[in-house]
Parts: C-alpha cells; sequence; structure tokens
C-alpha cells in the first residue's frame, strides 16, 4: 500500500484482527492459491474417471489432498467469483457490473492477502484480475488493484484474455501500453463465444495471446524460487489466477491433439501442465511440505450439449446447464486442498462450502479472527479439512450463488431454490415467464434429482417459503457468518 490513508488502514487491521495464540512466522504455513478459469467439474479425472483430458497434476493433489464434490463458486461468472473468493463476502452485495470501469474491492475491505499480510506473509499475485482499476489511462498509475488490497506484488492482466485492451501490469503500472490493435477472432467449428475467440480492442506490442498462460506460469515460478532464496524467510502467500481454459483456447504446439476434447481439451491438459510446473517449483524449493495448497475454478465450463455429443466429453460432470447459469454446472466447482502431514490424503468431502470460505479458514489457520464487518459469508472450514468436524453436520450455513442474469440460488441441505425460472445464465432459455398461478421459481432435491430435471416447486411450497425466508433474511441482514 501506498498512501499514508492505506498505510494507516494496515495498521488499523492489525489492531482490529482479534489474535489468539500466536503462531511465529516461521511456523505459518506457506499458503498458494491456484484458480483456474472456466474448468468444468466433469474436466480433472478425479472428479470424472470418463474424461476426456488427462489432468495427471490435479488428480495428483487430490490423491495428496482433500477433495471437495459439493464446493461452490459465489458467482457463475468470473468478476462476481473472484471478488467473493477475496474477500470473503457474496457478490450480489454489492455492484459488481462496474468492474470495467473502477474497483470492486472497498478501500478498507479486509481481503485474503491483507489477512495473511497483517500476519507477517509475504503476499504475491500472478494472473487474472478482473476486478476493476481506476483507469485514467494506460501511461497512468492504476489504482485499486491488488497492490492496493494487500498484495505485495502483482504481475498479471486486467481481464480475461478475451477482453481488450490486452497489457500486461506489474504492480500498478503498465509494462507495456496498448498501442496496437488485434483484430477480433473466431473459430468456425465451435460456437462464437468458444475456440480462438477474442474480442477485437489494443493490445501491447510485447504480448501475445497465446504466451499469456506459460508467462504466468514462469512468474509463478520466479516468486516461489525467489521466495525460498530470500532472507529472512516469511511465509508466503501466492494467488495465481491462471487465465485458462478460459477462451481463447490456444494450446502450445506440443499440446494440441492430446486430449479427446477438441481444441479446449488440449488447452485444459496445457492448464494441467502449467499446475505441474507450478508444483514442482514447491518441490524443488523445499517448500511442499508446508505450504497449503488450494485449487479450485472460478466458475463453470462455456460448454454446450452439443459439444459433449460431438465429443464425448462431458465438462460439466453430469450437472444441469454450463458458465453463467442458476443450474449446477454453472456454480459447482472443483476444488481440492493438499498440506502434508495435516490434510489427510486422499480423502473426500460431501460437505456443501462456497469460496467465500477461504478468508475465515485461512483466518483460522493463521490465529487471526475476523471483525464483524469482514469476511461476511465466510465459514471456517479449518475442523472440516483437518478432518475435526463429522461429516454428517453441515460445516456451514446455506450456500448462495448469483447467476449471470442475476438469479440467486440458496442451497440448503438437500434443497436448492432459485429465485426464477430458466436458467439464468448462458443455456437456452435464460428467463422464462411463469404460467398464471404456476411456480415463480425452481425448487428440487438434489440428493434424489441431481440433474434438476423436476421443478417441485408446487409440490413443496412449505420449502419454498422456508428458503424463500432465508434468503431474504440472508439479503437484509447483510451477512450469513454468524
Amino acid at each position: 500500500m501506498h498512501s499514508i490513508q492505506q498505510a494507516a488502514w494496515g495498521v488499523a487491521l492489525g489492531v482490529f484482527l482479534a489474535v489468539s495464540g500466536a503462531l511465529r512466522a516461521a511456523e505459518l504455513p506457506h499458503i498458494l492459491v491456484m484458480l483456474v478459469d472456466d474448468m468444468g467439474y466433469g474436466d480433472p479425472g478425479c472428479y470424472n474417471p470418463a474424461s476426456k483430458i488427462s489432468t495427471p497434476n490435479i488428480d495428483r493433489l487430490a490423491a495428496e489432498g482433500l477433495r471437495f464434490t459439493d464446493a461452490h463458486a459465489p458467482g457463475a461468472v468470473c468478476h462476481p467469483s473472484r471478488y467473493g473468493l477475496l474477500t470473503g463476502r457474496y457478490p450480489f452485495r454489492t455492484d459488481v457490473s462496474v468492474w470495467p470501469r473502477q474497483p470492486l474491492i472497498e478501500k478498507n475491505r479486509i481481503t485474503l492477502a491483507s489477512l495473511l499480510r497483517s500476519r507477517g506473509y509475504r503476499t504475491a499475485m500472478i494472473g487474472k484480475w478482473h476486478l476493476g482499476f481506476h483507469e485514467q489511462g494506460y501511461d497512468q498509475p492504476l489504482a485499486g488493484g491488488p497492490i492496493e488490497v494487500g498484495f505485495d506484488t502483482f504481475f498479471g492482466i486486467r481481464a480475461s484474455t478475451d477482453i481488450p485492451p490486452y497489457f500486461y501490469i506489474r504492480g500498478d503500472r503498465a509494462v507495456v501500453p496498448p498501442t496496437s490493435t488485434i483484430a477480433a477472432s473466431r473459430s468456425p467449428d465451435w460456437s462464437p463465444i468458444q475456440g480462438e475467440f477474442w474480442r477485437e480492442g489494443g493490445i501491447a506490442p510485447d504480448l501475445a495471446l497465446k504466451d499469456v498462460l506459460p508467462r504466468f506460469t514462469q512468474e509463478a515460478v520466479d516468486v516461489i524460487t525467489a521466495h525460498a532464496a530470500g532472507k529472512p524467510r516469511k511465509p508466503l502467500m501466492l494467488y495465481v489466477a491462471l487465465p485458462a481454459p478460459h477462451t481463447p483456447w490456444l494450446p502450445s504446439v506440443e499440446f494440441r491433439g492430446t486430449s479427446r476434447a477438441g481444441l479446449y481439451g488440449d488447452f485444459a491438459a496445457m492448464t494441467d501442465a502449467m499446475i505441474g510446473r507450478i508444483l514442482e517449483a514447491l518441490n524443488l524449493a523445499g517448500m511442499k511440505e508446508n505450504t497449503l495448497v488450494v485449487f479450485a475454478s472460478d466458475n463453470g465450463p462455456t460448454w454446450y450439449p452439443a459439444d459433449g455429443q460431438r465429443t464425448g466429453h462431458d465438462s460439466a460432470g453430469g450437472w444441469r446447464g454450463m458458465k453463467g447459469d442458476a443450474w449446477e454446472a454453472g456454480h459447482r466447482v472443483p476444488l481440492i486442498m493438499r498440506w502434508p502431514g495435516r490434510i489427510k490424503a486422499a480423502t473426500v468431502t460431501r460437505q456443501t462450502v462456497c469460496l467465500t470460505d477461504l478468508l475465515a479458514t485461512f483466518g483460522s489457520l493463521v490465529s487471526a479472527r475476523l471483525p464483524e464487518d469482514s469476511g461476511e459469508d465466510s465459514f471456517d472450514l479449518r475442523p472440516l479439512i483437518l478432518g475435526r468436524h463429522p461429516e454428517s453436520r453441515p460445516i456451514r450455513g446455506p450456500v448462495v450463488t448469483v447467476s449471470s442474469a442475476g438469479f440467486t440460488a440458496i442451497r440448503s441441505g438437500p434443497w436448492k431454490l432459485i429465485d426464477g425460472l430458466g436458467s439464468g445464465g448462458f443455456s437456452p432459455p435464460s428467463r422464462i415467464q411463469p404460467a398464471i398461478g404456476g411456480a415463480t421459481g425452481q425448487l428440487y432435491n438434489l440428493k434424489d434429482d441431481p440433474t434438476e430435471s423436476t421443478n417441485v416447486w408446487q409440490q413443496h411450497l412449505d420449502v419454498v417459503e422456508r428458503l424463500t425466508a432465508e434468503l431474504t433474511r440472508i439479503r437484509e441482514s447483510k451477512r450469513s457468518r454468524p
């Protein structure tokens, strides 16, 4: 943080965090969060044995750690999900639509990075931000970004690799401004938003879209290597937000044709290989044994039923819908945690959790209790990941997610309520007008009907009333964490 006001906030954060049983910096685990972009629940082999994509590195993480089968992104598209992950707050509590013009994260809001930095961590981010800057020309500082919300260093891009302008950012400055232009691209054998798709716009002369994924991987490796060689030794928190396998699907030559799921599958396989390079850097640095690794996807895949029929690959992993949807495939995501000697290897949990829960969980791991006005929708998963919480008892309250069209879904036990008709996202139809006297939303029992094929709204009006009241309470109380 670079201003007097921000410095004062850093001090205030240390005051407000109630610390008990404080650990010395040398005893705290390193934390590596790897967030991939638009990877489906059914892409990794550890989630889908019939996957047409080879994902040995993700599968190895699952074999060495804890795999969540009922984890959810707080938003079914990129920026709401990332807001929730970093702040522990549901994205429907803010106006996420302003990200192209201004930052989504308020200056004084606690984030994963500011929380851990207050406990002595070195904090670094590599990759896709997509949470907005104050943009006043690309020859000027980009205010409101990662280094103003708790990250010591940042190297990345402002949004996806299909949203211009395209340029690298280091700290709060464009490495090279986007002074050139690039024409739009489409793939004739995929839908208009799939394949080698990107939009026309400005691009920096030093950036080639095909090089972004390997460049970020090397930057992450360099951060780990430099940290291991540095003194005095601090714990490291590294957030790697890889922009893949989001469009454009641009696998390197060595990965083309390596999957049985077309261009997408090849790019997903390349993404897995980049994850493997980062994990190997931990090994070579001697940091593996004391690093909590968290792997997740930010939302579901851009994968239509026709794609599954054509390739035989089910990117959604049996769930209904796709990215953007209120249906399960829009927001049910792969989530794996590995911490050698602390998290039992090759374990699986069916607990319903949310990516917002990382903030409270990390706070618990470093003995820092969150203030009441932070992490409002973040629940501590530490007892669960360390094997101290019974599988039969829910670890958190209901999970709430928001679709791209603004539908809200609430999940409580086996029941899931959606406050509208249609997918609420990219799957057609997005919206359906209710019939006179008919259901105004959707209700599913996922235990009996995991594919959300039968809307039982009219048959269980008592459940509708209960979940609607709970959703209203969560909205109006401005928090769901007790």
